[in-house]
């Protein structure tokens, strides 16, 4: 296989296993959410079950559920069958995982848990499986295809009970109200926790480094400082720096398109009045997320009076160890 080959092979195997999530959509249904509201009603833990590479997935859900709130735990099957089983209470709700659901350590596993009490919840691609007749809720993972070229490598159903996982992780989140602060407190030495921490102003670009010209000025002199700072930008304010409009790239190319002549007309005439604006209170995790939402890359920080005093730039978020998405437009 040669360099190209190799290219489209991956190409195809993200296809493959983006297909077969986008298919899952239509496969949650009510016995996803009542999955949701026993783990809300249990006192216990989340017991996370599964064997092989549905295991290590398992491994990871587990471990996702923890860290939002879902107190959770993996226990291997041949493990939980050889004495871990005692780590389990009536309290607990089992999360069985298993593509074919007919995993035979797993099947012995989920049985005796229904002698201790414990409801189970299966994660499953066969709904018709042993598994999913055993258990309390099943969710459904089934996928067409493999990625794997011969069918049989564990690939599309192993990222479906991933994604699944990750589905049932955010919707417990939203669930439960468990919020930034909240995560914070479960991650206070990670980057992404310190991140969380943070305030606007903590990444916040200065006066002095602001892309910013005055209303009237000529729209061709608001240009070149969209050139010169390079940022995607000017930001238009008053002579009372406060914030009356924004000049884009975006704006400068529809302009161009229209046949505008730039030397005849004011910033004012061109620019984008009301622009998206923070606060310096504002919390960043909150701040990023409206950013991901409105799909902007740069926000203008104003104070009382919506007087401009700096902004915000996915670059500086990027800086600080964060790890967000966001389309790269700016404002």
């Amino acid at each position: 296989m040669n360099g190209e080959e190799a290219i489209e092979q991956a190409k195809e195997v993200l296809r493959t296993e983006a297909e077969c999530i986008l298919r899952l959509i239509d496969k949650v249904d009510r016995n996803f959410a009542e999955a949701v509201e026993m783990i809300c009603r249990s006192k216990g833990r989340v017991i996370v079950t599964g064997i092989g590479k549905s295991g290590l997935i398992g491994r990871k859900i587990a471990a996702t559920l923890t860290s939002t709130g879902t107190p959770a735990i993996f226990l291997h099957p041949v493990e939980g069958l050889h004495g871990d089983l005692g780590i389990v209470t009536k309290e607990d709700v089992v999360l069985a995982i298993s593509n074919s659901g007919e995993t035979t350590e797993l099947s012995s596993l989920t049985s005796s848990v229904r002698d201790i009490g414990a409801p189970v919840i299966a994660l499953t691609g066969n709904p018709a499986s042993s598994l999913a007749g055993t258990s309390d809720f099943v969710i459904n993972t089934a996928v067409d295809r493999e990625a794997c070229p011969f069918g049989l490598t564990p690939t599309s159903s192993t990222t479906a009970a991933l994604a699944m996982g990750d589905a049932l992780a955010v919707a417990l989140i939203r669930r439960k109200g468990f919020s930034e602060s909240d995560f914070f407190k479960f991650h206070p030495g990670g980057n992404l926790g310190q991140r969380l921490l943070a305030r606007v102003r903590d990444v916040m670009i200065g006066m002095d480094r602001v892309p910013r010209v005055f209303t009237g000025t000529p729209a061709l002199d608001a240009v070149r400082v969209i050139d010169e700072k390079n940022v995607g930008f000017v930001l238009v304010t008053d002579g009372n720096d406060v914030l009356r409009g924004i000049l884009t790239d975006g704006d400068v190319r529809r302009c161009v398109r229209r046949g505008l002549d730039f030397s005849q007309l004011p910033v004012d005439r061109i620019m984008t009045l009301s622009p998206k604006v923070a606060s310096e209170g504002a919390s960043l995790a909150e701040t990023v997320e409206f950013m991901q939402r409105e799909e902007i890359t740069a926000l203008a920080v104003v104070g009382e009076g919506g007087r401009l005093n700096g902004y915000i730039h996915l670059h500086d978020i990027l800086g600080r160890g964060g790890t967000v998405r966001i389309s790269p437009s700016p404002f």
